[in-house]
């Protein structure tokens, strides 16, 4: 059974973001503006997206 996978985009600069949003971020492998990568959908993952939802956009949502 395959692994269900959200892509996550990163559209707001995490300069000014506080420093536990910019370890989430690095968390998710998110390292430059407009990157996007396919992460699988656990718990831990979508806690970090909860966190720091106001930076990224979400594709494959489910």
């Amino acid at each position: 059974m395959a692994k269900k996978k959200v892509k996550v985009t990163l559209v707001q600069s995490p300069i000014s973001a506080l420093p536990k949003h910019k370890l989430c971020l690095k968390g998710l492998g998110l390292k430059r503006m407009h990157q996007s990568v396919e992460v699988e959908d656990t718990p831990a993952v979508r806690g970090m997206i909860n966190k720091v939802n106001y930076m990224l956009a979400i594709e494959g949502e489910g």
